[in-house]
């Protein structure tokens, strides 16, 4: 995504290596085995309920959601979603698994519309993404890790038609701005599906999201082709997955011809409630 677009120039917010100003992996990885117990523990009005829901990928090559930008690392991400109603609030926390931020990214999510075939949504954030430079700023000269962070803000537009129980097809548009050295103006343009399964055997389904896409970034612009692939069962959390993405045409760097990983997910999905004390009989 935007925020994982190469910028040349150092940018003013920057935080020193090892005190990186972003929590952890770790951190997060405790808040929610924490916090989803507990969150669940009560049974109470439907209209007090909210969703609570994410899930937890661990891969040999962290991919951004605009599949031709990567970390060419091991990474973890966590994708998040808390709400009520049409209304969500979805962080998007990537960490390399040296424990260093790569990007954070605050979406907030609303359905437009959601019936039996059609759903429209539409979101915006604010983001930052992390790399790790070499400066000197000791009097003798000696090189200095440090973080640094760049700002960005990105919005969304996202129709999707189902044309059978197993067969959707979609559009996806992200706008984006920078506000630091770099990558300006982005445009991410998605044409989609997704085979929700391609195959099934068992308990066992195999499921695909093809898609082709064009980006453009400030003057320069590409043209790729790529697909996630899924394998899950229907009563475990886990699933194995891999991503494939393939240049077509392209002005914007990196020019790999292709980009992939492989990853294990964990998903889980919640609920929790508005605690409201009773109040002591007199």
């Amino acid at each position: 995504m935007l925020t994982d677009l190469p910028a040349l120039d150092l940018c003013p917010m920057r935080c020193i290596h090892p005190y990186p100003c972003a929590p952890g992996p770790l951190f997060v990885l405790l808040w929610l085995l924490l916090l989803g117990p507990v969150a669940c523990a009560q049974s109470v009005r439907p209209d007090t309920v909210s969703r609570f829901s994410g899930t937890l990928t661990l891969t040999q090559n962290g991919i951004s959601i605009i599949p031709t930008f990567s970390l060419d690392k091991p990474a973890l991400i966590f994708n998040l979603a808390v709400g009520r109603g049409r209304l969500t609030f979805e962080p998007d926390l990537r960490f390399s698994l040296e424990g260093k931020p790569w990007s954070m990214l605050f979406w907030w999510r609303y359905r437009v519309l959601r019936d039996r075939r059609f759903s429209l949504r539409v979101g915006a954030h604010p983001a930052m993404n992390f790399r790790t430079v070499d400066m000197q700023r000791t009097p003798d000269g000696t090189p200095e890790e440090v973080i640094e962070a760049r700002r960005y803000l990105a919005t969304e537009v996202v129709p999707s038609y189902r044309l059978t129980d197993r067969l959707s097809l979609g559009l996806y548009y992200l706008s984006g701005w920078g506000f630091d050295d770099g990558v300006q103006r982005t445009h991410f343009l998605t044409l989609n599906a997704a085979l929700t399964p391609l195959a099934r055997v068992g308990d066992w389904s195999l499921q695909a999201f093809p898609s082709a896409f064009y980006l453009r970034t400030d003057d320069l612009q590409g043209y790729y082709g790529s697909a996630t692939l899924r394998v899950q069962h229907a009563r475990v959390p886990l699933a194995l997955e891999s991503i494939l993405n393939h240049k077509i045409s392209t002005e914007i760097a990196p020019e790999r011809v292709l980009v992939w990983n492989i990853s294990l997910r964990y998903t889980f999905n919640r609920r929790f409630v508005d605690y409201r004390p009773q109040q002591a009989l007199p």
